[in-house]
């Protein structure tokens, strides 16, 4: 009699200093027949939320589509999307009120990421009486981290700065974080994708971290080196779907930290620079592998909330690869000029590009059967809709992902002027992790 052999869902590949997190294997699950027979439904992925935010608003003439529903075409900017529009919905006419002055005076960029996930009026301070709101992603983490090794991802391809006046007199805090555990604790993001790398597959506990580290660094070993017992014997019980499954896993693993390697040798060759942390010497191979390194969390259930700054608002980072010698902020107030207007529509394509590969790359993950990013729900956006103008309605958002069954993406939906929060709402509903008001939500937003 055939025996079906079931590891637990949390199962992981231990080593020393090393717990490497498993994706989602046939193993884990119960056979259909012994699920029918006992009358259960089959145990449903996890559903995921991630807000990814892009800085100084967009050439919104380059953005918005012409038309609402399925067969709308994709604007210039949105192009990157092409190959998976049909899993991500473009929402117009969300708003952030709480992102303008209201009697304070300028500080638009600082107000558009303190405000993105809280929906609060952030205090107009420089100093270190900072005050904003506790944001959607840990609300959830509060609820429903504790199902996974981390509560929530905090990314970030700009350096936190925590302390100083970075526009018009309220703090850096405000434009350098997007999360917020309470309404005055900012939670800074990580940049560094080896450090990134290592909170995913080092021993919680946090035990021999460093040790193993040096270690790994001193005798070349990959991670990989460290559980290979342990992945072998768990090879020998799996199943041949799953021992593909678990090798293509594997190997995807070990090139990401062959990537994360060679960024931190190259650019450590470069004259002038001080001591890298592995950070790649060019800003898209930095978003990349910050997505990479996202979707494996997200695809060994690590974690299920995560926040992403591609860049901070008021950045004035140029493009030179795009062939863009001036500032992304400085652009930005273009004052209705053509040049400027098509360098800014060159950036948010840029942005969008990369967004893209990212959903691709949760799109290729298989699990049960569907994919990765049909268990996901991630928010594309700005706290600004034109950066010349500084307004915070009609806002730039995109929505991908299936969430589990309960979104219909590969729409364009045009909603009446309503908080961004309600959204936030909605989605919050989906996590299991309901909340009657978030910031200036006025109720949930239907249809999406």
């Amino acid at each position: 009699m055939h025996t079906h052999w079931q590891i637990p869902r949390r199962t992981f590949l231990r080593g020393l200093g090393t717990t490497l997190a498993l994706p989602l294997l046939e193993a884990m699950a119960p056979p259909v027949r012994l699920l029918a027979a006992a009358g259960a439904a089959s145990p449903a992925a996890p559903l995921r939320m991630a807000f990814v935010y892009v800085p100084n608003g967009m050439n919104m003439q380059q953005w918005k589509p012409a038309q609402n529903g399925a067969e709308f075409d994709l604007p210039p900017t949105l192009a990157p999307l092409q190959n998976v529009r049909r899993h991500v919905q473009v929402i117009t006419g969300l708003a952030h009120r709480k992102a303008a002055a209201n009697g304070d005076g300028a500080g638009d960029h600082a107000r558009a990421s303190a405000t993105f996930l809280t929906g609060c009026q952030a205090r107009k301070t420089a100093g270190a009486d900072i005050r904003a709101g506790v944001s959607v992603d840990q609300i959830a983490a509060q609820r429903i981290g504790r199902a996974t090794r981390l509560p929530s991802l905090e990314l970030a391809c700009d350096k936190a700065r925590l302390a100083g006046s970075c526009d018009s007199g309220y703090a850096c805090a405000y434009q350098f974080n997007l999360s917020w555990r309470s309404e005055n604790t900012p939670m800074p993001p990580e940049v560094d994708p080896r450090l990134l790398f290592d909170r995913l597959f080092s021993n919680p506990t946090g035990a021999g971290t460093d040790a193993t580290r040096a270690r790994r660094e001193l005798e070349r070993k990959s991670v990989l080196d460290f559980v290979l017992d342990d992945a072998r014997r768990l090879q020998g019980q799996l199943g041949a779907t799953d021992r593909r499954k678990l090798d293509e896993y594997l190997t995807s693993v070990r090139e990401l930290e062959q990537r994360i390697e060679n960024a931190s040798r190259f650019t450590q060759a470069l004259p002038d620079r001080r001591q890298p942390d592995g950070i790649p010497d060019t800003y898209e191979q930095h978003v990349r592998l910050m997505f990479d390194l996202l979707a494996l969390a997200f695809q060994t259930d690590s974690t299920r909330i995560a926040t992403f700054m591609l860049a901070h608002d008021g950045s004035n980072r140029p493009y030179p690869f795009l062939g863009i010698s001036e500032g992304h902020h400085d652009l930005s107030h273009h004052q209705r000029r053509e040049e400027k207007l098509a360098k800014i529509a060159k950036i948010n394509h840029f942005h969008v590009t990369q967004f893209a590969y990212f959903i691709e790359q949760l799109r290729s993950l298989r699990e049960g059967n569907g994919t990765v990013l049909d268990n996901c729900m991630i928010v594309y956006g700005s706290g600004i809709s034109d950066g010349d103008r500084h307004n915070h309605d009609d806002l730039p958002v995109l929505l991908a992902g299936g969430g589990r069954g309960t979104l219909a993406p590969g729409r364009h939906i045009t909603v009446p002027t309503v908080p961004m929060t309600n959204l936030y709402l909605s989605l919050l509903d989906r996590m299991g992790a309901p909340t009657e008001r978030l910031g200036d939500s006025s109720g949930k937003l239907a249809g999406i």
